[in-house]
């Protein structure tokens, strides 16, 4: 079983900044992506960053120049480093992983951390 463990959020605020940590851990055989999605109050789920296994970042439209996300591949970590924090940034934040377990190794999975909060005061 692969699992996710996410730690960094907190109260900040606005124009703060917060780093939020992800580190996947089980019997892992390869993982493609790592992101962030994260989720306010009364709207849907939304990516906020990936980075692919090859290295390749995308962000969305509302956090790019403020957000970077970052990977080791050999310790299967992803941060992601949040400056110029807004109110309208408050959210859960998941860290996901799309990822081939041992147990399986010819399928891709998504896995979900549990969501750390991240809170912007105005």
């Amino acid at each position: 079983q692969v699992q996710l463990v996410e730690s960094g959020g907190g109260l900040v605020q606005a124009g703060g900044s917060l780093r939020l940590s992800c580190a996947a851990s089980g019997s892992i055989f390869s993982i493609n992506a790592m992101g962030w999605y994260r989720q306010a109050p009364g709207k849907q789920r939304e990516l906020v960053a990936v980075v692919s296994s090859g290295g390749s970042i995308n962000y969305a439209g509302s956090v790019k120049g403020r957000f970077t996300i970052s990977r080791d591949n050999a310790k299967n970590t992803t941060h992601l480093q949040m400056n110029s924090l807004k109110p309208e940034d408050t959210a859960v934040y998941y860290c996901n992983a799309e990822a081939t377990p041992q147990s399986a190794r010819y399928y891709l999975f998504n896995y979900w951390g549990q969501g750390t909060q991240v809170t912007v005061s105005s």
